[in-house]
């Protein structure tokens, strides 16, 4: 009897590998276009009620801010859907986390970042509203630092939270070692 659980539970492992990755794969064939579809209004409508708060601020065709008659565009790399996509690979790319559990982690790491991020576009347009000396070196730092800093803090802390055992694609490799010819044979 556990025998056939734990070949049911093995069948069950190698069957959830290949359907995990082709939702990556899926969502990656348009070029991240759900993620920019999703997170855009999500992100420019919040930092406009933000700045809306502490500057005369008018937004122009949902990616143009007027502060102050300082233009600011919200390019495609501000909305940051490659950091979204790069959470939901490590997210499905992480073995035995039960289907609840997998949604719940996912939206609490989009949800964190999508806060940090507002966050930090409001910062950085609060500092070119008020003509910052620094601005281009604070933006180039939060960019670079904060968003792979932040895309990791986000992972360690979603571990932890969710109590998430296994490693993003290490795991599914050493199974499939685990389960393969190759490993047999030695």
């Amino acid at each position: 009897m556990k025998k056939k659980r734990k070949e049911n539970k093995d069948l069950k492992s190698f069957l959830n590998i290949p359907l995990r990755y082709l939702i990556l794969i899926l969502i990656a064939l348009p070029g991240l276009y759900i993620f920019y579809f999703i997170f855009t209004p999500l992100t420019v409508y919040p930092v406009y009620f933000l700045l809306g708060l502490f500057f005369n601020v008018t937004l122009f065709s949902k990616i143009y801010f007027l502060i102050n008659n300082i233009p600011i565009e919200l390019i495609s790399a501000c909305i940051a859907g490659s950091a979204y996509y790069l959470l939901f690979v490590l997210n499905l790319s992480t073995p035995d986390i039960k289907l609840k559990t997998r949604i719940y982690a996912i939206l609490f790491s989009f949800a964190t970042f999508l806060i940090l991020n507002i966050l930090r576009i409001f910062i950085l347009a609060s500092l070119a509203a008020t003509n910052f000396s620094y601005f281009d070196v604070t933006h180039t730092i939060l960019w670079y630092g904060f968003s792979t800093i932040i895309v990791v803090g986000i992972w360690f802390v979603e571990v932890k939270i969710f109590k998430i055992k296994e490693i993003p694609f290490y795991s599914d490799i050493k199974f499939l070692y685990k389960k393969s010819l190759i490993k047999k044979k030695n």
